[in-house]
């Protein structure tokens, strides 16, 4: 039987990641090692492979082939564009991509201005304002604190992730327009997904029970 490869985001997301692949039954105790400097942990006994990856490299690895299976944001999954299957909301990492700025710029999204726009995500920033709301605007990739930008007139607005909204507002920003819902995912690679359909299908079905059962 050849590994069931999953590539796990590291950071916070690979933590609660664990602990509910963990409640459907695949455990991996090395991972828990804090001190452990190994790049793979695998459960012999399962069959199961894991690693850790940056967010934006999750897709990646999965499109390729290196990884059977990824979790990661969806933010993650519209910005890299991957050819992939999404089969799965895991429902937590929630948090919204979202248009933000001073309220002076709302005026000047309503009426479809030329604007510049800062962002993390230039893609998704690029499908929403050209896409969905038809409006021209210059987009500049950041890679730091996207606040800063409309603070020393960089750009009017700003595209980035807004969890609970505390940082806008204490430099005296808000969310303007919702582009959308944000969540951990699972994906699988295309060829797994007909290679491995049954251990696949019967992971998705476990951890569908699992996230309905603590729902209820």
């Amino acid at each position: 039987m050849r590994y069931l490869t999953i590539a796990l985001t590291k950071g916070r997301l690979a933590y609660t990641t664990l602990e509910l692949l963990e409640k459907v039954g695949i455990t991996c105790d090395e991972m828990k090692d804090k001190s452990s400097r190994k790049l793979i942990f695998t459960n012999e006994e399962l069959g199961v492979r894991f690693f850790l990856a940056k967010a934006n490299d999750v897709p990646t690895y999965v499109e390729y082939g290196a990884a059977d299976i990824g979790i990661c944001g969806k933010d993650t999954i519209l910005e890299e564009g991957r050819k992939l299957y999404e089969v799965m909301d895991l429902g937590f990492g929630r948090c919204r991509m979202c248009v933000c700025g001073p309220e002076s710029a709302r005026e000047r999204l309503k009426h479809h201005e030329l604007i510049r726009v800062a962002t993390k995500y230039p893609g998704i920033a690029k499908d929403y304002f050209y896409n969905k709301k038809h409006q021209t605007v210059e987009i500049i990739k950041l890679n730091g604190s996207i606040e800063l930008a409309p603070l020393v007139g960089l750009s009017e607005v700003i595209v980035d992730i807004v969890e609970t909204g505390s940082t806008l507002r204490e430099n005296g920003l808000e969310v303007l327009e919702e582009i959308c819902d944000l969540s951990a995912r699972v994906i699988i690679n295309q060829v797994s997904m007909k290679r491995e359909n049954g251990r696949i299908a019967k992971l998705i079905k476990d951890l569908k029970y699992e996230i309905d059962r603590e729902r209820r």
